[in-house]
């Protein structure tokens, strides 16, 4: 399985990786923004599942949904927003633009991977979960 995690904040990608890593995903990519995002997508190699920042420089993440959406070749990607943004409109906005589904930060190791499950690509394990927050 190949995931591209975009967040502007080094840390966080650095802890999504590790979680991914642990949730049995084999490849990721990371990139800062919607734009480095896309810069990164190659049509023949494409990601199964994208965890993507709202608050980004340059391409937003819901700017990002709303491009990955936008080209039929990108469609099977699937979206998980990981953000700060908690507010009932915001999650709204996000799954209408394309996400399948929304984490809010922070979260617990255990709240990601209950997602991941949810989109069918993690299978939890009792004592899966460290307690581990993430931020940011």
């Amino acid at each position: 399985m190949k995931a591209l995690v975009v967040d502007d904040s080094r840390a966080m990608r650095s802890i999504l990786s590790r979680l991914l890593r642990k949730a049995g995903v084999d490849h990721i990519a990371e990139a800062a923004d919607g734009c480095e995002a896309i810069a990164c997508l190659d049509d023949d190699d494409l990601p199964d599942i994208a965890l993507v920042d709202w608050n980004m420089p340059n391409m937003n993440g819901l700017e990002l949904v709303g491009a990955l959406r936008g080209r039929p070749e990108w469609r099977r990607i699937t979206i998980l927003m990981v953000t700060t943004e908690s507010e009932q409109g915001q999650i709204v906005r996000a799954l209408a633009a394309g996400a399948h589904e929304y984490l809010i930060k922070p979260f617990e190791e255990e709240s990601l991977f209950d997602k991941l499950a949810i989109l069918g690509f993690h299978q939890p394990v009792q004592g899966d979960s460290t307690n581990d927050f993430a931020h940011n």
